[in-house]
């Protein structure tokens, strides 16, 4: 059986849109072969996607996708197979959601201001019953929803960029600081695209090299926001530091162009990134 391998994906519990086990569902039709499930600060996903993924046949690598900051600028960090139970970890990924939620009512507040026709309950009516980790693309399906854009694409590009007047600051931890943190929980910390450019560049060369001395584990190379050159780029540094190179779609269903599977992960990286974890949070399947 040839392997397919997505190691970034977002469910409803965070800004996704489907629920972790309609997620599994459509990665085994879609012919995957494991799935990594990595919403933002959080892991209220992981239960019902563990059953599902044992339901469907595909094996799953349970993360989360962090919310970091170095040098002034975001940082996404998936961390793989991590202690859920880690309290120092888990407090951060607790400050990290908590503070979406008023940032994201000051951006409501500051659009209705200018005119827009939005609400803080449009925006409640587009998240899923149960924990959830809020964030802009909640307030992006609310404008959809209320007929002043198309899809989620075009409400970030007109409102929602970070350059975008809207914008607001969050609470993140340091990149390095959590790496350190996913390490110490039996985690693995990947850089997630770290050269995008539809978003901003998030990290130069001298960076990526700070965080190796933190503990980074691998890069995500293969990504649709990276051009050739982001790819050729991550693969160098990945070579001279000995890092994973990672792929994946960063699938989030309705509203992004993302297909799952449509970049991958190679069976090779997968045995790297599972051999560099502790063991506590194994691979289900």
């Amino acid at each position: 059986m040839v392997e397919v391998i997505d190691l970034h994906t977002h469910s409803s519990r965070s800004d996704g849109t489907d629920a972790p086990a309609a997620l599994l569902a459509q990665a085994a039709e879609a012919g995957l072969t494991t799935l990594a499930i990595t919403d933002h600060d959080i892991t209220a996903g992981w239960d019902e996607a563990t059953e599902a993924a044992q339901r469907h046949g595909v094996a799953l690598v349970r993360g989360a996708e962090l919310s970091t900051r170095h040098r002034g600028r975001t940082v996404h960090l998936l961390a793989y197979l991590f202690d859920p139970a880690d309290e120092t970890l888990s407090e951060e990924m607790r400050l990290m959601r908590e503070d979406r939620v008023p940032r994201l009512r000051r951006i409501v507040e500051h659009m209705a201001a200018d005119g827009v026709a939005v609400t803080w309950e449009d925006v409640l009516a587009q998240v899923a019953d149960g924990e959830t980790s809020l964030g802009r693309p909640h307030l992006a399906d609310a404008l959809v929803a209320n007929g002043i854009a198309t899809d989620r694409n075009e409400v970030f590009a007109r409102w929602l960029h970070n350059g975008s007047t809207y914008y607001e600051p969050h609470y993140a931890v340091e990149t390095a600081e959590a790496v350190r943190l996913v390490r110490a929980a039996g985690g693995v910390p990947v850089v997630a695209h770290p050269f995008a450019t539809k978003r901003q560049r998030s990290l130069g060369a001298d960076d990526v090299a700070l965080l190796v001395e933190a503990g980074l584990v691998g890069i995500e190379a293969d990504h649709r926001d990276h051009d050739d050159d982001g790819r050729v780029f991550a693969r160098r540094l990945a070579a001279e530091h000995d890092l994973v190179v990672t792929g994946s779609s960063d699938f989030h269903g309705d509203g992004k162009d993302n297909r799952l599977g449509e970049n991958t992960t190679s069976p090779e990286s997968l045995e790297r990134i599972v051999a560099a974890s502790s063991g506590v949070t194994p691979v289900v399947g």
